[in-house]
């Protein structure tokens, strides 16, 4: 799979400066919904680049900082429980999304969107079905926003033991499942979510 294939393809429609956009953290029942915007200098090829869902969490940290070290520009960015709860997820991702693009320089003509909504996006934008997996400024933001992500959970795990998010940073395991009936919600589980819970 040639993760620049497609992108040569839209900057030949004239776009000569483009930006990968992906979130992390929008399923989980705790913790903020991270977003990265990446720029990589074109063509540039990083070895074992994918979608950050299909890589170990010892890969994706390898990458994290191959990424930084050779984009040109990236952002990494999040939205915080309460803002979940007022915008609802996918608003809170549009939120995360712009803070990140926001943070790069040079700013780019086009932004390429992980998936099939970008209507909340405030710069020129696509969205890209897949597209973690099939472009590699969006791959590339997949890894930084996992990772930052992870990291975070990690933090929160040694705040709030009793939760275990070092194990499944705030997805909905059973393991999880269990601490919240045993414990109830930590400050930052996010209430929305928590409804649907049995």
């Amino acid at each position: 799979m040639d993760l620049w294939k497609l992108e040569n393809e839209i900057a030949e429609e004239g776009f000569s400066l483009l930006c990968g956009v992906d979130e992390a953290g929008r399923g989980p029942l705790a913790g903020p919904v991270y977003a990265a915007a990446v720029i990589l200098p074109r063509g540039l090829e990083i070895p074992g680049l994918n979608d950050s869902k299909k890589l170990t969490e010892k890969r994706r940290e390898e990458l994290f900082d191959q990424i930084r070290e050779q984009a040109v520009s990236y952002g990494i960015a999040r939205a915080s429980v309460e803002e979940i709860e007022e915008h609802n997820i996918l608003g809170a991702t549009f939120l995360a999304m712009n803070r990140a693009i926001e943070q790069l320089a040079p700013q780019p003509e086009l932004a390429l969107i992980d998936g099939n909504r970008n209507t909340g996006i405030l710069i020129n934008s696509r969205p890209i079905v897949k597209g973690d997996g099939r472009c590699a400024d969006i791959a590339a933001a997949s890894v930084l926003a996992k990772v930052s992500r992870d990291r975070y959970m990690l933090e929160m795990a040694e705040r709030y033991p009793e939760y275990h998010f070092e194990q499944h940073k705030g997805y909905g395991t059973k393991l999880h499942y269990q601490a919240l009936r045993e414990y109830g919600p930590s400050p930052i589980h996010r209430p929305s979510f928590l409804r649907k819970m049995h």
